[in-house]
């Protein structure tokens, strides 16, 4: 039986063998097949990609090739004018016509679509030309921080297509033309500059072309076209400018000098009247019979010939009328001879209003009121026309000087309102840098700082252990708490054994000073890893763990200023004409104090090496004012104000006596102010800044459950 097995065992292996091998043979038909397949799809892939154009720009794929504005090899590309177009939209704002989640790096990124000429299919009609100062701006953005090659990475999309100038070009074909932009998107996220909108009769003050959603660059907005926070306006440039050599403070012939050519009628009489009582004070000129536009004839002496715009540098105001068209060129040449503009135009939006404080530059007044004009520029001051005549010729070479500083200053105006931590201030659009240090802030820091670094600690302590442990045990439970250096300001008896500290989850180091000086503080050790200081007394034990997790929070957003608690202010004596520290509870600040604040460790950098004068000394002999000292340095540096948080104002150690502390000196309070008052001798200037601001968490007073709240425990007064 055993035999039998064997033989039928045997009897059966090579029939599934045989059968084995035809399963095989089929796999291997089918899998060779396959190959050749693939290997003729492949072949075919690659021979279809390199005889195609390479369009990935027009597809959405990533492209690392640099745009090359070659005006030989422009690509031509069909319209079909019967597309669909969408009207501008009147009401777009920021929050619902700009996709903001493209724009995902903390930098503006704007992509150039290829030079393209649009063509009508049906009649051979070019949409536009491109001009020389669309060439310039193009390239003013593809030289520019603001470029990118990559339309997946770009925030902004900037057509190739000239619509600078409506009156050359077909509007129906321009509107065409965008719309069949690739990345259109019924205008989402492009950008049109326009220098000249509308036409006769209407002369419309927005371009008169389908734009749908897209943002305009405009030169001619009124109050009524212009859409706020949306629409940027600048000037309509001037092919006459030139660089000139006039002086602010030249002495100017005229008041009041009028060049303009196309200042409607019935305001021409009006001035024709004011020529004829102010002769002296007043130059009304016109077009020459020439025709010449480089030059302009008195109204009286038509055989007098002078050079424009250098003519204009004979006044101290020139007057920018009312015309057919809000905007004029006539803006930046008056600007270009350094004369102050009298704007007797209604409504006109005037270029970067958003950002510009014209009122510093310019004056201006209701077209009603034209016939007033010179009584009111006779009642401003010679002092006033200097500092107006010095601050036009800053804005002009700041902004306005040519078409690249034009496009360059368009575009950090909506970097500000998309990037609004990376904006500029107010003050550091409209003031002279007079000091260079006292404008410059040199961080270069991110628009946020790390959240992981978290914070070091740093502790001045003499001799109250019990409160010192106290506030380490505080400090400790703190999520953003890096670290705590105890800096132990007591050469006479040796800081406590590590030992007997408290035991705390965070690193802790003590470090004994050599002198007992207050300026220890602000040392820059090399145990601080992180950038956030946070400087706080050995008796400030009663901030909570939210009040100081939120203070960190806030200097995160504001890293280049003071962000504390207690808070100060200076005030002017008219009677003793000094300065004087004050410490009443107001709603005004100037000053936070470092006994619990947060600073940059580079303010530290600067105070032990960089202080100006004597200031340090002064402070290490008189055992006072290191930190009025640190506050005179970064507002002196940054032109900012300290940020003061959460509503607490009471810092008294309520386990500690008044005998113990450095305040209690009666003559604490007078050499406060007298460091103040020496400080700014120092400066030459007074650089503290007073503002009504206060950081306080959201909902933190509101009647929500606390789950809703980040911040719960903020202390009150």
């Amino acid at each position: 039986m055993t035999k039998l097995k064997y033989l039928l065992s045997f009897a059966t292996q090579p029939r599934a063998i045989s059968h084995s091998n035809h399963k095989e043979q089929i796999l291997n038909c089918l899998t060779y097949g396959l190959l050749v397949i693939v290997a003729l799809c492949a072949g075919f892939l690659l021979w279809d990609l390199s005889n195609s154009p390479r369009d990935g720009f027009f597809h959405g794929k990533r492209d690392s090739h640099t745009l090359i504005l070659d005006l030989e090899h422009i690509q031509e590309v069909a319209l079909n004018p019967e597309g669909e177009q969408r009207a501008r939209n009147v009401n777009c704002t920021f929050w619902d016509c700009l996709n903001i989640y493209k724009c995902e790096h903390d930098r503006l990124k704007v992509y150039i679509y290829p030079l393209q000429e649009f063509v009508d299919e049906r009649s051979d009609k070019v949409a536009t030309t491109l001009s020389s100062e669309y060439f310039q701006i193009l390239e003013a953005v593809l030289k520019s921080r603001y470029y990118t090659s990559n339309p997946n990475e770009a925030c902004l999309f900037l057509p190739s297509l000239d619509l600078l100038n409506q009156n050359v070009f077909d509007k129906h074909l321009a509107g065409a033309a965008l719309a069949s932009l690739d990345f259109w998107d019924r205008g989402a996220n492009h950008i049109i500059f326009n220098m000249l909108p509308g036409g006769s009769p209407s002369y419309n003050t927005v371009l008169d072309v389908n734009t749908d959603n897209a943002i305009i660059f405009g030169g001619g907005f009124d109050s009524w076209s212009y859409r706020p926070g949306f629409d940027v306006a600048i000037p309509v440039w001037s092919p006459r400018l030139v660089q000139q050599h006039a002086h602010a403070t030249a002495q100017r012939k005229f008041l009041l000098v009028v060049a303009q050519l196309s200042i409607l009628p019935r305001f021409v009489r009006t001035l024709r009247e004011l020529t004829s009582a102010h002769s002296e004070q007043l130059l009304l000129v016109g077009a020459c019979e020439s025709l010449d536009l480089a030059m302009r004839c008195p109204l009286s002496q038509h055989h007098k010939t002078l050079e424009y715009p250098r003519l204009l540098s004979r006044g101290k105001f020139c007057l920018l009328g009312r015309s057919l068209r809000l905007g004029q060129p006539d803006l930046v040449e008056i600007m270009s001879q350094h004369c102050i503009p009298v704007i007797a135009v209604d409504n006109y939006v005037l270029p970067f209003e958003d950002v510009i404080d014209w009122s510093l530059a310019s004056v201006r007044i209701r077209e009603s009121e034209l016939h007033a004009v010179m009584q009111k520029l006779k009642a401003i001051s010679s002092v006033k026309i200097v500092e107006m005549q010095k601050q036009v010729q800053w804005l002009y070479s700041k902004y306005f000087k040519d078409l690249k500083t034009v496009t360059l200053t368009a575009l950090e105006v909506l970097e500000s309102r998309i990037f609004p931590l990376r904006a500029r201030s107010s003050r550091q659009w409209n003031v002279i840098d007079t000091n260079a240090r006292s404008t410059f802030n040199p961080l270069f820091l991110p628009s946020l700082a790390p959240k992981s670094q978290g914070f070091t600690a740093v502790i001045l302590t003499y001799d109250r252990v019990e409160s010192l442990f106290l506030l380490i045990q505080k400090l400790a439970v703190v999520p953003s708490l890096q670290s705590i250096l105890v800096i132990w300001n007591n050469q006479k008896k040796s800081p406590p054994h590590l030992s007997t500290f408290p035991s705390i989850s965070k690193p802790l180091k003590i470090r004994q000073t050599k002198e007992n000086k207050l300026s220890n503080r602000f040392y820059p050790y090399p145990e601080i890893e992180t950038e956030a200081i946070l400087t706080i007394d050995d008796d400030i034990i009663m901030l909570t763990t939210d009040e100081l997790d939120f203070g960190y929070e806030v200097w995160r957003e504001f890293p280049d200023h003071i962000v504390g608690f207690p808070s100060r202010i200076h005030v002017w004596d008219n009677v003793t004409m000094r300065w004087h520290y004050e410490s009443e509870w107001t709603n005004q600040i100037s000053m936070v104090l470092t006994g619990a604040a947060f600073h940059h460790k580079y303010w530290s950098h600067m105070y032990t090496h960089a202080m100006p004068g004597d200031i340090k000394d002064w402070v290490d002999e008189h055992m006072n004012c290191e930190d009025i000292a640190m506050n005179f340095l970064v507002a002196n540096i940054t032109n900012n104000p300290p940020i003061k948080v959460t509503p607490r104002k009471k810092f008294k150690c309520p386990e500690c006596t008044n005998t113990e502390m450095l305040s209690a000196d009666l003559n604490h309070m007078r050499e406060r102010s007298a460091c103040i008052d020496r400080f700014s001798k120092i400066y030459g200037r007074m650089p503290l800044r007073t503002v009504e601001f206060r950081a306080d968490p959201v909902l933190f007073r509101d009647n929500f459950p606390d789950k809703l709240k980040r911040y719960n425990d903020i202390g009150s007064l």
